[in-house]
């Protein structure tokens, strides 16, 4: 039997421990949400995408988007999101204008283990984009149509060096270059039923791509 002195000592301990903020975390490892006494607050913005190959790419990301300007441009992917990818809602409002080459604009995000490189396309200019290889079918999500798409890269540039290594491509039939919301788990819900698995979660941004002596411009601001 407990004294009733020591159970009022439990008693109290044991709510200020619940009653007491929990530290917040950032980083790789930090959860999508950090959880506080009255709130729920959406993980922060913290990783800037800038890979580039040729050309001028004039790259601007801020704490919520990205801006970027480029001409005569090579291979480039640039953009603002997260270092960790989840299954997260992705809202985006801006603009993509395009003057020459082939420009998309996707959510971009890479998994290891297996070593994947996916996107999903919400706009391109030529229609097609990234999407090419083995179309696996379509499927509803966030008021349009997507195409299934996968291809395999055979030694090129990835996170972890040069690889081999698939791509899984939702290509969104009806574009939309100006703003909406990306729902990732009904992407990766479909990949999955056509047998396309992901792994562990590297980086995941909305980003723009070029190649070709691409030239125009993006303006994005994002939350997810």
């Amino acid at each position: 039997m407990v004294a009733f002195s020591c159970l009022t000592v439990l008693v109290a301990a044991i709510s200020g421990a619940v009653a007491a903020p929990a530290a917040a975390t950032y980083g790789p490892d930090a959860p999508d949400y950090e959880v506080g006494p009255l709130n729920l607050a959406r993980r922060q913005l913290d990783y800037n995408q800038n890979y580039k190959t040729g050309g001028n790419v004039n790259f601007q990301p801020t704490n919520n988007g990205y801006s970027v300007n480029f001409s005569g441009a090579g291979d480039f992917v640039v953009g603002k999101g997260w270092r960790t990818g989840t299954a997260r809602n992705i809202t985006f409002t801006g603009s993509t204008t395009q003057n020459s080459g082939t420009v998309l604009v996707s959510v971009y995000g890479w998994t290891r283990n297996p070593l994947v490189e996916y996107y999903v396309q919400e706009w391109t200019s030529n229609g097609a984009g990234s999407a090419q290889g083995q179309k696996l079918g379509t499927f509803q999500s966030d008021g349009g149509t997507y195409e299934i798409w996968k291809h395999q890269q055979v030694n090129q540039p990835s996170i972890t060096g040069t690889a081999t290594f698939w791509q899984y491509i939702s290509n969104r039939v009806d574009k939309r270059p100006g703003s909406g919301t990306v729902t990732m788990a009904n992407h990766f819900a479909a990949w999955s039923k056509a047998g396309l698995n992901l792994g562990s979660h590297d980086y995941q941004v909305l980003a723009t791509e070029g190649w070709g002596n691409a030239g125009g411009q993006s303006q994005y601001t994002l939350s997810g």
